[in-house]
């Protein structure tokens, strides 16, 4: 019975937590945020792009070709959910020298500090 009283609350916790979450994420100063912030990342990923294009091309031949360990050397944050994946070198974000840096899943070069933003 426990049990079911635990669940119950953490699905309403949930269910709660997410109401307030889109309302936020709603909120127009948000939204206008969300805005500066994409563009602001398209712009220094065009900036950074003939830079970091080798990475992207190396990152490339690694997919076409299977190459799991060239895959592997690459940067691993976890940004592939939010259609972004990093194609820069395991470590880079580290240094704070570089973003992370390859492109979105419509093709456009991007590049942003930290994590990926959520998908607003």
């Amino acid at each position: 019975m426990q049990d079911a009283v635990r669940r119950h609350a953490r699905t309403r916790a949930f269910a709660e937590a997410e109401h307030v979450i889109s309302a936020v994420l709603s909120d127009p100063g948000v939204q206008e945020a969300r805005g500066r912030v994409e563009a602001a990342e398209t712009e220094l990923g065009m900036e950074l792009c003939a830079r970091l294009q080798p990475f992207q091309d190396r990152y490339d031949r690694a997919v076409s070709e299977g190459d799991a360990d060239g895959l592997a050397g690459g940067c691993a944050g976890k940004h592939g959910r939010w259609g972004r994946i990093c194609v820069l070198p395991g470590g880079h974000e580290t240094s704070m020298e570089e973003p992370h840096w390859g492109r979105t899943s419509e093709g456009r070069p991007i590049a942003w500090v930290g994590s990926a933003p959520d998908d607003w």
